[in-house]
């Protein structure tokens, strides 16, 4: 095997102008899925982390149907107490789950004393929202160190751009309670909300006792629990752990709950499969690059190489040993061009980090990208351009193999 490595290198040495030609195309491919996988991925892990630590968490938990009806915003489909304490024993005993946090949403009418309109709102609790969305804080502009108190409300930023409302202004809260009675509750606005791409992005927030007060509610009664995992990755595990609670059932033999994941929620999935359907695409490139270039070496290698084939055919090697030749010389071609491009694609990687890339999201600008290149993308990566390397020297491998000597002596 060692001198079929030698012969394999010294052939394509020989070739060198044609293998360094072939070499740099596999080593472009190799660099632009890498650099695209770790953009990409960046891109989406900034993305998800926008999305699911300031405003949704992982999970979260309605009563059953509510989702169904959430644009109305009802109230007759909040978790009352007894659904919250069957809740509560799951969530206390699951090992998945770092933290959650309760919130009751409702629509209702915002006044300046100037003008009105409607406005989407969230009753939170501050302390559990900021453990189960970190970066919720983030969003929130000219807040205190304490980001929400009793007595005051949070308002999307364009609703405080239309109207012209700005920190410390003094405003109505008008609301419909389950019942149909209105009342209304004076607030103080403590902070703008920024904008945040998909549904939630323009919601105002205020104290969850505010909300009871204002809804005539007594005892405990939320519209949905936002979970957060401890592990991103275990989302899939940490869903099927509260299986159980999803089926439990009312006296009617109907389910109580319905739980769903911040992809069932969020229109950004549909972008991240879209993302993972360009990297399928682009893999798939990169496997038409790798092949078609191996190929057309092997095959010009071989009708260059006739009389050499039929040479050492003529002293006795044999087809498999031929096979093993061709097949040597498309696997030092795969590793050289998927060590170099790993190599290459990790500096350019690292440069990108270094310097980072703006770009622009919804209404979210001069966010910044700091790539990371995965041992694991790059261990698939080149594992597909070597198994391609290969794959495509089978084909002129065995065509040099049944070359018949005496014909390929004479050049034939």
């Amino acid at each position: 095997m060692k001198n079929i490595i030698k012969i394999a290198f010294r052939n394509l040495k020989r070739s060198g102008r044609r293998t360094m030609l072939t070499a740099a195309l596999i080593t472009i491919g190799v660099i632009f899925v890498l650099v695209y996988s770790a953009l990409s991925s960046s891109f989406k892990s900034y993305m998800i982390g926008e999305i699911t630590d300031s405003m949704m968490g992982h999970i979260q938990i309605h009563k059953k149907g509510y989702i169904a009806s959430v644009d109305n915003l009802p109230l007759d489909k909040n978790l009352g107490e007894k659904q919250l304490e069957k809740v509560l024993e799951a969530l206390e005993k699951n090992p998945y789950i770092e933290s959650y946090t309760y919130r009751i949403k409702l629509g209702g009418m915002f006044s300046n004393y100037v003008s009105s309109t409607n406005i989407r709102l969230n009753a939170i609790d501050p302390e559990g929202e900021s453990k189960t969305l970190p970066l919720f804080h983030k969003r929130v502009a000219q807040a205190n160190e304490e980001i929400l108190k009793k007595g005051e409300i949070l308002i999307p930023e364009l609703l405080a751009k239309g109207m012209h409302v700005k920190k410390g202004d003094t405003a109505v809260l008008v609301v419909n309670n389950k019942q149909g009675s209105v009342n209304g509750l004076n607030l103080k606005v403590a902070g703008i909300v920024e904008a945040i791409s998909g549904p939630g992005g323009r919601d105002g927030y205020f104290h969850i006792e505010d909300a009871k007060k204002v809804l005539r509610i007594k005892g405990a009664e939320v519209s949905e629990i936002v979970i957060r995992i401890k592990d991103v990755s275990q989302l899939n595990k940490a869903m099927m752990s509260l299986k159980p609670l999803s089926e439990l059932k009312n006296d009617k033999d109907k389910p109580i709950f319905e739980i769903h994941a911040w992809t069932k929620l969020s229109p950004f999935f549909n972008i991240v499969k879209m993302l993972d359907l360009m990297d399928i695409s682009i893999k798939i490139i990169l496997i038409s690059i790798v092949l078609i270039s191996i190929l057309n070496v092997m095959i010009m290698s071989v009708y260059e190489r006739i009389k050499e084939i039929g040479t050492i055919a003529a002293m006795g090697t044999t087809p498999a040993t031929i096979v093993k030749l061709f097949l040597t010389e498309g696997f030092i071609l795969g590793v050289f061009g998927a060590v170099v491009g790993a190599v290459l694609s990790w500096l350019i990687v690292k440069g990108i980090d270094m310097f980072g890339v703006t770009f622009s999201f919804g209404r979210q600008s001069d966010l910044v990208l700091h790539p990371e290149l995965l041992g694991s993308d790059i261990m698939i990566v080149g594992v597909i351009v070597i198994m391609i390397s290969l794959i495509a020297s089978i084909s002129p491998a065995f065509k040099a193999a049944k070359l018949d000597p005496v014909e390929a002596l004479r050049g034939n």
